[in-house]
């Protein structure tokens, strides 16, 4: 006998984003403390992550992956230059666009930083099952994802046409 998945209501759809976005302000206030310690803020440090991980990136890559406005990403990266935390080098596929990467003192930080994280991430492991949490991670990247390919659909849209179909 075959097992039918039952769809979750709206409602249950509803309440699961909200709770994501207030696990999210909750693990923003989380990461302030933490990488204080660094004198560095999430938003910052995610920005370097982005680098140490993927590789040097234009401003415009760095927003199109969260997706946040550009000058914002600009801005932080403007003040991570300035403190010496990265830096911009030609980028072969454009002329104008420079592409970040970390600097050698850029990535000690990061390495101070995630030291940090992974002591708060084993504190808090120890409140749930490692299928409890693989199960949590297939619905987010699975809700990531969706969403995702909504707001590349809207984006296509024109203007007008995208704001009279969202009410």
């Amino acid at each position: 006998m075959s097992e039918v998945r039952k769809r979750p209501s709206v409602l249950a759809i509803d309440l699961l984003i909200r709770d994501i976005l207030f696990c999210y302000f909750r693990l923003n206030a989380g990461g302030e403390r933490m990488f204080a310690a660094v004198g560095q803020t999430p938003g910052k440090v995610s920005l370097m992550r982005s680098l140490r991980e993927e590789g040097p990136q234009s401003v415009a890559q760095l927003a199109r992956s969260r997706p946040v406005a550009r000058q914002g990403v600009q801005r932080m990266a403007d003040e991570l230059a300035a403190a010496g935390l990265i830096e911009f080098v030609l980028n072969p596929s454009h002329r104008r666009a420079k592409l970040a990467t970390l600097t050698a003192r850029g990535q000690l930080l990061m390495e101070k930083a995630m030291a940090h994280e992974l002591r708060w991430a084993a504190h808090l492991a120890h409140n749930f099952s490692d299928r409890e949490i693989e199960t949590t991670r297939d619905v987010i990247r699975r809700l990531k994802q969706i969403l995702g390919e909504e707001n590349s659909r809207h984006a296509s849209l024109p203007r007008e046409r995208a704001s009279r179909t969202n009410p």
